[in-house]
């Protein structure tokens, strides 16, 4: 048997052979001779055919041409090998093996001549021709002849020469044109053919063989054949039975192996079913490839397998058969360009079924947004499979939402699934998928619906307050916003600006949340206006005065009108907010504000008031009479800086030793505390007056120190800016033909400098001519600056006359 691209050659035991094409179909008989066929070979072109047969018969001919060669010799003839480009008219070659190795070729008179290459080491039993190189086995090893050059490069001798060679043959294939792998027995061995260098020659060939790797199998090898990097090899394998401890034949294996330098690595090990395996043997087994399609043909004496290397579309065949549908769908994708037989989306939609099947619900609905991708139809064809088993909710969370858009049912399908059985569920749906998604009407009506038997679900509540405001009906949602108290319902107002809607609910804003409704409020003027918000709130004056505070604190005089309404809201809701209040405000009626104060009995807002209508000895008298506070009536004489009140106070706390003391601690800066002392009663008795007094002279002793101090520095400065004065006046001015006269306006110099001129250059730099300033007076010798005097900065008086 022999194999090209195209085909599979096979010789019988009846002289005839097939060509099969690789699905076993014969596309070619030929009758070559009565007995068996021992050997096929062909060409790489696959249009020359060589035969040899047991009665010695040899015929080479053209599959497609009248070109034909017939020899009969003496003996079998057990091998042929024809030149591998036996198609062209130089390589007319062919070889034969049976006791010697012969050379036939077709010389220039188109005769054939033949010449023997080797003999005398037993027979030839097997050839295998590539390039300008034949390797061929006989009982001794192996050599290579190199046909170019004429010469054999290498003998490669036989390992174990125990094993019969008619029984264990050995296996030859090429890798590539300089690359033979030889097969015997157990062993293997990888051989390079190597270029000898110049200087190496003398009498040897050109060429010489090194073998580069080599090592001992478990088995027997019947056949080999590369595989990239890798060998596949048809092992034959005896086993010893544990009842009979006798060897019996197993299955022939194929294998994988990956080659080092010294042993091998198994990567895939598969037993092959044959009929008669029990009764065959090593030699039996035939092992022969197709380089360009990947295929391997094993052959044993009732059966023909073809194996071909394990693809993409195998690997995911065996994936899904194990049903790893997760793992063939990885493997899809990462070799989506080389599988053919598979589609990514199908076995993704069986991935998705495998799982509903193994009620793994939520994990296929996962999986559906990566396998379904955009394709809108399959996404409804399996939401409606996930509504047949129930299990819609699950795959709710992976609907698309944008591209591509299901149809309307399909939402509102899951969205009443949802409001059936959960109604927070239904609640995320509405947050989380557009409105456009769905009917948003046929929702609304469906949340009414249930609102009827349960009215005060908060949560069916604020759900069709959003789907009011994806209906825009911004009226409806805040309705039900301001009824549920819930915090977006001032971000609603401003987002869709609704404050025409809100001018009849600002008490319910307010009582939702006062700070934030009056911060909205004021910051929308323009839309509802302060009377219209004060007027909302006239009957809750607790919210109306934190508004109008409000208002106050941002501008003092926008709310003028309703001050005086504020004073009795603070003396009701705020007092500690009164008395600035009373300060700040200049709106304020006083009367009023007084009347209101001393009807409540506020002392405080009561003195200020006092003082400020300009009553301060009344407003003295009360912070004396109600309050007992000596150092608030100093604090309020010391704003005040009246003498009078300064006496009022004196006579006041004259009989009182507390307020004395007092008095003496803090009236030294204002009042003359002799005054004071002479007032005192003799015998009274003063608490802490010895540090008082002390407290009076040290305070006396700091005045002094600080006036001396202020003496020193302000003469020291005067006398710093008189020296800087006197040298910034001795510096020089300079004059030149740029110069103008500021009363004339004309050149301060004459053009003609051999006339005689007189020029006046003041401090300030301002020039004139003599004759251009007013004569002086005999009160007054001194002259000033016109321009400066006139403006009023000082006089300026001349530094320098020119004159010439």
């Amino acid at each position: 048997m022999t194999v090209h691209d195209k085909f599979l050659a096979l010789g019988t035991h009846y002289g005839k052979v097939y060509l099969l094409d690789v699905q076993g179909n014969i596309t070619q008989k030929f009758d070559i001779s009565p007995v068996k066929i021992n050997q096929i070979s062909l060409d790489e072109s696959g249009e020359h055919m060589g035969v040899c047969s047991e009665d010695g018969k040899v015929q080479v001919f053209g599959l497609y041409s009248g070109e034909e060669f017939h020899e009969t010799f003496d003996c079998p003839i057990k091998i042929i090998a024809v030149h591998p480009h036996f198609v062209r008219s130089s390589c007319k070659q062919f070889v034969t093996g049976g006791k010697k190795l012969l050379l036939f070729e077709r010389s220039w008179m188109s005769r054939w001549k033949s010449s023997v290459l080797h003999e005398g080491e037993g027979n030839i039993r097997s050839v295998k021709w590539r390039g300008h190189l034949i390797a061929w086995a006989n009982n001794m090893g192996v050599k290579i002849f190199d046909i170019t050059s004429k010469q054999r490069i290498t003998n490669v001798p036989r390992d174990d020469i125990s094993l019969r060679p008619d029984m264990y043959p050995c296996s030859l294939c090429w890798k590539d044109s300089v690359t033979l792998i030889i097969g015997w027995g157990p062993s293997v061995k990888i051989c390079s053919v190597k270029e000898r260098h110049a200087s190496e020659m003398r009498d040897l060939p050109s060429r010489y063989v090194e073998i580069v790797s080599q090592f001992e199998t478990e088995f027997y090898i019947s056949g080999l054949a590369p595989l990239c990097d890798q060998l596949v090899v048809l092992s034959y394998v005896k086993e010893v039975s544990e009842k009979t401890e006798r060897e019996y034949c197993t299955r022939p294996r194929l294998d994988i192996i990956q080659p080092l330098s010294e042993t091998c690595e198994e990567i895939s090990s598969d037993a092959l079913t044959v009929r008669g395996f029990q009764e065959n043997e090593c030699r039996d087994y035939h092992l022969e490839y197709s380089e360009g399609e990947s295929l391997f043909y094993i052959v044993s004496p009732r059966d023909v397998v073809v194996a071909k290397e394990r693809d993409q579309d195998d690997h995911i065949d065996w994936l899904l058969e194990k049903k790893k549908y997760e793992e063939a769908l990885m493997a899809a994708e990462i070799s989506q360009k080389n599988i053919k037989r598979h589609k990514i989306l199908d076995i993704g939609l069986a991935y998705i079924n495998h799982l509903v099947e193994k009620g793994e619900y939520d994990i296929a609905a996962r999986k559906c947004q990566k396998i379904l991708g955009k394709n809108a139809a399959l996404w409804e064809y399996e939401v409606y499979k996930f509504k047949e088993i129930g299990q819609l909710k699950a795959i709710s969370p992976y609907l698309p939402r944008g591209d591509p858009v299901l149809k309307p049912l399909i939402y509102e399908m899951i969205l009443h699934e949802f409001l059936e059985s959960d109604y927070e569920g239904f609640a995320t749906l509405i947050r989380e998928w557009p409105g456009d998604l769905y009917n948003n009407s046929v929702i609304v009506q469906a949340v009414r619906d249930h609102l009827k038997k349960d009215s005060q679900n908060r949560t069916l509540l604020k759900t069709l307050a959003e789907l009011y405001t994806y209906d825009k009906n911004y009226g409806n949602a805040l309705e039900i916003y301001l009824t549920l108290r819930h915090k977006d319902v001032f971000q609603l107002i401003h987002k869709h600006n609704l404050f025409s809607s809100i001018k009849d609910k600002i008490v319910l804003l307010m009582d939702f949340d006062s700070e934030k409704a009056v911060d909205m409020l004021l910051d929308n003027e323009d839309k509802i206006s302060i009377k219209k918000v004060v007027e909302e709130l006239e009957d809750r004056p607790e919210l109306q005065h934190v508004y109008l505070h409000k208002l106050f604190k941002r501008d003092h005089h926008k709310g003028q009108r309703y001050h005086e309404k504020q004073i009795s809201l603070y003396a009701e809701f705020d007092r500690p907010n009164l008395l600035p209040f009373l300060r700040d405000s200049i709106h304020c009626p006083l009367e009023k504000a007084l009347e209101i104060c001393q009807q409540r009995n506020f002392v405080e807002e009561t003195v200020y008031l006092l003082s400020r209508m300009g009553n301060s000895r009344s407003a003295l008298k009360m912070i004396m009479e109600e309050l007992h506070d000596v150092d608030k009536a100093i604090d309020f004489a010391k704003e005040q800086d009246d003498g009078e009140l300064w006496e009022d106070l004196i006579l006041y706390s004259i009989d009182k030793p507390p307020f004395i003391t007092g008095l003496l601690n803090n009236i030294g800066t204002h009042v003359d505390p002799i005054l004071l002392i002479h007032r005192i009663k003799e015998g009274m008795e003063i608490p802490n007056l010895r540090d008082s007094l002390v407290k009076i002279l040290q305070d006396y002793n700091l005045q002094i120190l600080l006036r001396e101090g202020c003496k020193k520095i302000l003469v020291a400065d005067s006398l710093s800016l008189l020296k800087k004065m006197h040298r910034t006046q001795m510096k020089g001015i300079l004059v030149d033909e740029e110069n103008i006269c500021e009363s004339c306006l004309s050149p301060i110099l004459p053009s003609d400098a051999a006339k005689p001129f007189s020029v006046v250059v003041f401090h300030c730099r301002h020039m004139f001519h003599k004759e251009c300033l007013p004569m002086t007076s005999m009160n007054s010798p001194v002259q000033f600056c016109n321009i400066c005097s006139a403006k009023h900065r000082g006089p300026g008086s001349a530094i320098l006359e020119m004159k010439k």
